[in-house]
């Protein structure tokens, strides 16, 4: 008997996926010399030598992260890579090597896993990292995919989430929103699709949208400019749950509170008419949205000459002294407080 039925039980959908983590996670003490971060960050850091590892790991669940009646096979393979590869970046790394173990239920032929590894052998030779192993497995749930990524960072470059500090800028790389509202164009496509099986959808005035979500790209490039700019961030995170949620975890991990007005964050004008037409609210798709895959970071004011003129990065607020809270600023200037609605992982699932 795994459960105990004389008490009540906690369902992990109460905690969020983070709380989840830290409490599964917190009678594990790191002894091996050569940890130097472990659980916590979008990586851990290992220790070999002068320059140091960054290890993550993430997992690709058919009904949960992806739906293959408009996730093309290759498209989810090149993502897959791109999910591993943006925590890597956003430890201020270089990506090396991947690893890829698939779960497949007999559904799938070999022509299908075939499309699926010409996806992964797009990404790892543009991103110029090797496929160094793996393994696979049969599964009655359909696919279940698992990336490791590794890289290699100078210990002084390193970046954590823990190191903003108050007065620091908040900065974001890229546009945000755009995945989302993909993701809400593909599924209605679907439902229309199963409807109409005839109906022929008109998808080309939603490239980019479309594109955000199927083909994500990791921002590899903004980790080689902020070294071009010789700019080390104080902290960082890569947006994958939602820009609030991400916003909230780098103010927890570094104990400041933070500013963000809502007339500096970057949306496509793309993203603003769709929104218009799904009546949504711009601001909060792009709060809340998720699988942006951008970077978000924080720099010190003494940094900001160095990034101003760039346009692929935005200041988008400042750092605060924790007892302040996190807020955001709307366009007519009122103080809301700011609250993570982005993707939770470990929620309840139909």
């Amino acid at each position: 008997m795994l459960e105990n039925k004389d008490r009540s039980l906690t369902p992990i959908s109460s905690l969020g996926e983070f709380k989840l983590i830290d409490h599964l996670t917190e009678i594990f003490k790191d002894i091996q010399p050569s940890t130097i971060k472990g659980v916590g960050d979008d990586a851990a850091v290992l220790s070999f030598g002068e320059t140091k590892t960054v290890l993550t790991t993430d997992l690709l669940i058919e009904g949960v992260h992806f739906d293959l009646s408009y996730m093309p096979l290759k498209h989810l393979g090149y993502k897959a890579i791109m999910v591993n590869l943006s925590d890597v970046y956003a430890m201020n790394a270089m990506a090396t090597q991947v690893t890829v173990s698939i779960a497949v239920s007999n559904r799938f032929s070999l022509e299908a896993l075939e499309e699926l590894y010409a996806g992964i052998k797009t990404a790892t030779d543009i991103y110029g990292v090797d496929l160094v192993g793996g393994d696979t497995s049969s599964s009655n749930k359909g696919l279940i995919i698992s990336v490791t990524a590794v890289g290699h960072v100078a210990e002084e470059k390193i970046t954590y989430r823990s190191g903003a500090r108050p007065n620091d800028l908040l900065v974001v790389t890229g546009d945000l929103g755009a995945a989302y509202l993909g993701l809400q164009i593909l599924e209605r496509e679907k439902q229309v699709f199963e409807v109409n099986p005839n109906n022929q959808p008109d998808l080309q005035a939603y490239d980019y949208l479309i594109e955000r979500q199927l083909k994500p790209e990791a921002r590899k490039d903004m980790v080689k400019l902020l070294d071009d700019l010789d700019v080390v961030p104080t902290a960082m995170i890569d947006i994958s749950d939602g820009l609030s949620s991400e916003i909230l975890h780098l103010c927890r991990n570094s104990g400041v509170g933070c500013d963000l007005y809502e007339n500096k964050i970057p949306i496509d004008p793309q993203v603003i008419s769709t929104c218009e037409e799904f009546q949504l609210d711009s601001t909060t798709v792009a709060l809340n949205g998720g699988e942006d895959y951008e970077l978000l970071f924080t720099v010190k004011q003494d940094d900001f000459p160095k990034i101003k003129a760039n346009p692929n990065l935005t200041v988008i607020g400042y750092m605060k002294d924790e007892e302040t809270g996190s807020h955001l600023i709307t366009r007519a200037e009122t103080k809301v407080p700011l609250k993570a609605r982005g993707w939770n992982a470990v929620s309840d699932q139909e």
